[in-house]
């Protein structure tokens, strides 16, 4: 079995030693840093290959977002960390898993068995694709605001905010009130590109900018992650990790 050469990078000295130790457990992984300096990493990864970093996000000298930007593709990445949010953002990098604080060794192990699966897998060969010459059309809605139906792409409708009886579509380009509740205008939708995260709010998901805590931000509008909603949508979150 291929040996896993990895490094931890945490500015807690518990955290470091914890995982630590559980890396000792697996057979095939050699740790070869454990630290809380973000500095030592970098030099580490200049001079020699790792193949997974499990790294912090919060750290007072380099976050670890700004460290994943530094080091490219030169490793993997498993985010450790006590919030959530972090999750889309490092999407953006190239990360494998994104494990919660506290971590129990049976969720470590699982992590663990992804990047094997990762490091056997060969490359997929190249394979070029013709431009297409037709693009599918904009899915699309009538909605009836102010004594008329009109047609809005489904592709330009940001989300939908509830107010009592009525919607408020926050559209790219404008606005519209719609005298519908939430519940039946989310039926209409597909499930696949919105998703409701609060009992008054639906969002489009591929035009999430940034996750920050409980909220996500969509151009200028910031919409709650509902306790309801919020293990459906962090679930949504992590499966693309």
């Amino acid at each position: 079995m291929k040996t896993i050469r990895c490094a931890i990078l945490d500015d807690e000295p518990m955290a470091v030693a914890l995982l630590s130790k559980y890396v000792e457990k697996i057979s095939n992984f050699e740790l070869v840093k454990a630290t809380t300096n973000p500095f030592e990493i970098l030099e580490l990864i200049a001079k020699t290959n790792i193949d997974v970093l499990f790294i912090d996000i919060q750290m007072p000298e380099l976050t670890g977002i700004q460290m994943m930007e530094m080091l490219g593709n030169k490793t993997k990445f498993v985010i450790t960390s006590a919030y959530s949010e972090y999750a889309l953002k490092g999407y953006e990098h190239n990360v494998v898993d994104y494990l919660l604080k506290p971590i129990s060794f049976d969720r470590f192990y699982k992590c663990i068995q992804k990047i094997e699966s990762l490091s056997q897998e060969k490359p997929t060969p190249t394979v070029e694709v013709a431009p297409k010459t037709e693009e599918k059309p904009d899915e699309f809605l009538f909605i009836k605001t102010d004594g008329k139906l009109v047609k809005i792409n489904l592709n330009d409708l940001l989300l939908v905010e509830g107010l009592k009886d009525y919607l408020y579509l926050h559209l790219k380009n404008e606005k519209l009130i719609v005298l519908d509740t939430l519940k039946e205008f989310e039926a209409k939708l597909p499930v696949s590109d919105f998703m409701r995260v609060h009992k008054s709010y639906i969002i489009r998901l591929d035009q999430i900018e940034t996750i920050e805590r409980n909220r996500v931000f969509i151009q200028k509008n910031i919409v709650p992650i509902g306790e309801t909603y919020k293990t459906k949508f962090q679930d949504w979150v992590k499966s693309f990790l």
